[in-house]
C-alpha cells in the first residue's frame, strides 16, 4: 500500500522535501510508518521518537491503522515564544 508523509519544520529540512511516499504492507499502522521513514530517510532517524503524527487531522499513536486514502503528517517539535 502507497502512503504519504507530508513533512513539516525540521523533518522536512532533514529529508530535504515536503512529502515521502511509502510502499508498505498491510495492514499499515503509524508505527510502521514510523519505522519506515527512519529507514527510508535515516537523517530522520535521531527525531522521529520526539515527533508527533496525524492521521486525518487527528493526532494518532503508533497503533492506530492507516490506510491508502488517509492524510498523514509528521509534526516534530517546536518550540518559540
Amino acid at each position: 500500500m502507497k502512503i504519504r508523509v507530508k513533512l513539516f519544520a525540521l523533518t522536512q529540512d532533514l529529508a530535504g522535501r515536503e512529502a515521502v511516499s511509502l510502499d508498505l504492507d498491510e495492514p499499515v499502522t503509524v508505527g510502521a510508518i514510523r519505522q519506515s521513514l527512519g529507514a527510508t530517510i535515516p537523517a530522520l532517524q535521531p527525531v522521529l521518537g520526539s515527533c508527533a503524527f496525524a492521521v486525518n487531522n487527528e493526532y494518532a499513536l503508533n497503533s492506530v491503522e492507516v490506510h491508502e486514502t488517509d492524510e498523514v503528517a509528521c509534526l516534530p517539535p517546536v518550540s518559540g515564544g
